[in-house]
């Protein structure tokens, strides 16, 4: 980004190059050159009274032309009917009104600049960008994107994964957040969007519409349940996600370093997708209460163990997957009927 040089001679000597250099400065990065007078004398205000200190009982003000760039201070009384104007612009201060300006019109084009760039990944937030680690503050990593900066907090992070200065990653531009320093590209490894998006990467079904991802679940850097469904006859939802020898999901699956994905036939009926969501375990029986979203599930004794997962990881997704309350039971095992104890005699 060129520094603008204009402003060395346009406090001090008349030139109308002043008006055209910024307006063209202005046009170029879409500010308004009102905005950034205004903004310049309230500077200029600042730095007089750093510099010179104000009389008490008197009011002051900066006038800059718009046209000549010459900059004057203003003081009058308080108080008064009849306001009478008087310069106090100090012998010099030419050269501060200046360096002010510059340093004012300078913030104005990188404000101008970031918000450009707010504004083109706003429209791409839910997409997926290919990233570069540039440093660390604090808990989250900052992200070279392209023409801007994402910030990943530590909520948005893979458990367990671990990232290095340099290292290029595929990230999902999930939100554009106001933050204490502003305004914030929102980057994420966590989310279930980056998922959805490597399959509509790696996937053609997928990204043409062929094939569409229902619901997905997620812990992310342990295990994630993907439901799809076919909108084409003769094509394989589940085939066409995996691919020819695992290759389509494999490429997810090493995009999420080593996550373990099952992907699931999608069914509007309950209980069939219900059955699928416990994948690998088979042979599952399913009775519903729709009502309130409650399944009991009877599962076979040697299917148990798959369809409870490790520390129960298996129904806990299935649950999040079909959004219904999953109870396990063994089938056949019928639950001890409760007795009531006699009272003792005394």
């Amino acid at each position: 980004m060129g520094r603008p040089t204009f402003f060395k001679m346009a406090i001090t000597k008349p030139r109308t190059e002043f008006a055209a250099a910024l307006n063209q400065i202005c046009a170029e990065r879409g500010i308004e050159p009102e905005v950034v007078l205004g903004t310049i004398q309230e500077a200029m205000l600042a730095a007089y009274k750093r510099d010179f200190g104000l009389k008490e009982g008197f009011e002051y003000e900066a006038k800059v032309d718009p046209q000549t760039g010459e900059t004057h201070l203003y003081a009058w009384k308080k108080r008064t009917k009849v306001k009478t104007k008087k310069d106090v612009t100090p012998p010099g201060f030419g050269r501060i009104a200046a360096q002010v300006a510059k340093q004012v019109l300078l913030q104005k084009i990188r404000e101008a600049e970031k918000s450009a760039v707010l504004e083109e990944y706003s429209k791409r937030v839910g997409t997926l960008v290919n990233g570069m680690i540039l440093r660390f503050d604090g808990p989250d990593v900052v992200v070279d994107i392209g023409k801007g900066e994402g910030r990943m907090p530590a909520t948005e992070q893979i458990k367990g994964e671990k990232y290095n200065l340099n290292q290029r990653l595929t990230f999902l531009i999930k939100e554009i957040r106001e933050t204490p320093k502003g305004k914030q590209i929102i980057v994420s490894r966590a989310d279930e969007g980056l998922v959805e998006g490597l399959f509509r990467r790696e996937v053609p079904e997928v990204s043409s519409g062929a094939v569409q991802i229902k619901a997905i679940a997620r812990e992310p850097g342990s295990r994630s349940k993907v439901a799809v469904l076919s909108t084409r006859v003769g094509v394989d939802p589940v085939g066409s996600c995996v691919g020819q020898k695992g290759i389509r999901v494999q490429a997810v699956i090493d995009e999420l370093g080593g996550e373990k994905i099952d992907i699931i036939q999608y069914s509007d009926d309950p209980s069939k997708f219900i059955a699928a969501a416990l994948s690998p375990a088979q042979n599952l029986r399913v009775e519903l209460e729709e009502k309130k979203k409650t399944a009991i599930v009877y599962v076979p004794e040697d299917q148990l163990s798959l369809a409870i997962g490790k520390a129960g990881q298996n129904v806990r997704l299935a649950t999040k997957l079909t959004k219904f309350k999953i109870d396990i039971k063994q089938e056949g095992k019928i639950p001890p009927k409760k007795t009531k104890k006699k009272a003792e005699k005394k």
